[in-house]
């Protein structure tokens, strides 16, 4: 059955959105948000069949989404996807860089086994290609994309595990776990959103960071405190901002977090 929403409902109407990691957790609550407020959302997963399923169950509540394929860290699916919204829309509105890797231990509630003077390269590296790499690369091959938006917004989603002020406060809640893969790949994922929005102060495009807060997903555990509803809500806040808002910073919802 379609549903019918005035302007006011869909501020988004005729946004183009992609999620990446969007058929599942975080990510699959942003882009049910996104297509709520009226956004055509490219929802991205390594397995395009569950990309695909979220995109039907949206479509079948008479939102707009489609399912594309993408394991972030292959150049080939990043090209293919490239290509896919060049070719059907010649732009992009909105870009989430959502989906990430915890590999340090089971969960974000477990403590590693290993201190970081431990820590295996395999999972570190693996880390970063998913966390770091990935998202750059990304955001740079759909960055002339986004310059054709006429206020293109970039989230990056990242982590209060990634402020260094935090990892070195004692009495921080994220103090007593040190997840050295987790905790770097992220600290430069902020360092790149500092750069880029530096980089594009002045035009229509803004990037920010944000920390979805501690959320009950496969990664977060079920010990975390927020539902995928409220994780999904930072996100969403900053991919609609208006052309006040801010860019260059680091958030969770209207709180600016410290680096």
């Amino acid at each position: 059955m379609n549903h019918e929403f005035n302007a006011t409902q869909r501020p988004l109407a005729g946004k183009i959105a992609l999620v990446t990691g969007g058929a599942r957790g975080v990510g699959q609550e942003i882009s049910r948000q996104l297509a709520a407020l009226g956004a055509q959302v490219i929802i991205t997963a390594r397995d395009k069949a569950k990309a695909d399923m979220v995109a039907n169950i949206l479509r079948n509540q008479g939102l707009q989404a489609t399912g594309l394929q993408l394991d972030v860290t292959s150049d080939q699916d990043r090209d293919a996807v490239f290509s896919a919204i060049s070719e059907k829309y010649g732009l992009l509105d909105i870009l989430i860089n959502n989906a990430g890797v915890w590999l340090d231990s089971a969960n974000a509630a477990t403590p590693p086994e290993r201190p970081p003077s431990e820590t295996s390269e395999t999972v570190v590296r693996s880390t970063f290609e998913s966390n770091f790499f990935a998202p750059i690369l990304l955001t740079q091959l759909l960055l002339p994309l986004l310059r054709r938006s006429s206020a293109a917004r970039i989230v990056n989603v990242s982590s209060i595990r990634g402020s260094l002020t935090h990892l070195s406060d004692a009495a921080s809640p994220v103090y007593p776990i040190k997840a050295l893969a987790y905790d770097t790949s992220k600290a430069a994922l902020n360092a790149f959103t500092i750069l880029l929005a530096e980089e594009l102060r002045g035009t229509s495009i803004k990037v920010n960071a944000i920390h979805p807060g501690w959320v009950r997903t496969d990664m977060g555990s079920e010990q975390a405190d927020l539902s995928v509803e409220e994780g999904a809500a930072t996100a969403i806040r900053y991919a609609t901002l208006d052309q006040n808002g801010p860019t260059g910073g680091f958030f969770y919802q209207a709180e600016r977090l410290p680096w």
